[in-house]
């Protein structure tokens, strides 16, 4: 099991690192590179601290997504236990933010799928890891005790 987590999560940060890189550089994809500046500046109009006075430049918000996509996936496929978890956690609000903004776009569901399954993938990684932790610290190496009946 341990081996299929490190697959999910280096798979996982793998893609978010290569979709921070994409929203950073024309030089991924330029045509890709449009359209995301468009949608930020969608993104921003809806942005979730909007009813609290704040709303972001959309060029700031997807250079702040990018980097945050990049690093967090960088970390989440290379980097120590500790830092897998926060950047795991860091990129499951990403996604729920994410969701949030596309549902209050009113976004068809198709639209939606993308950033669901990247949530459900990422919670099932934290949870796996979860359990492999715990499997690890519950299954401690057994001694062979010798057998007493033996020499009666």
């Amino acid at each position: 099991m341990a081996l299929l987590v490190a697959a999910l999560r280096v798979l996982l940060g793998g893609f978010f690192a290569l979709t921070g890189a994409a929203k950073l550089s024309e030089q991924v994809s330029a045509s890709a590179a449009q359209q995301m500046k468009a949608l930020f500046e969608q993104f921003a109009e809806v942005f979730p601290l909007k009813v609290f006075g704040y709303q972001p430049d959309p060029m700031s918000y997807q250079v702040t997504v990018g980097w945050l996509e990049l690093l967090a996936g960088l970390l989440l496929a290379l980097g120590p236990p500790k830092l897998q978890e926060i950047s795991n956690f860091l990129l499951i609000v990403l996604m729920m933010g994410s969701i949030f903004t596309l549902v209050s776009l009113k976004e068809s569901l198709n639209t939606c799928i993308p950033a669901v399954v990247c949530l459900v993938l990422l919670v099932l990684l934290d949870i796996c890891q979860f359990l492999v932790r715990t499997e690890k610290v519950d299954s401690p190496t057994r001694k062979k005790m010798p057998s007493l009946a033996k020499g009666s």
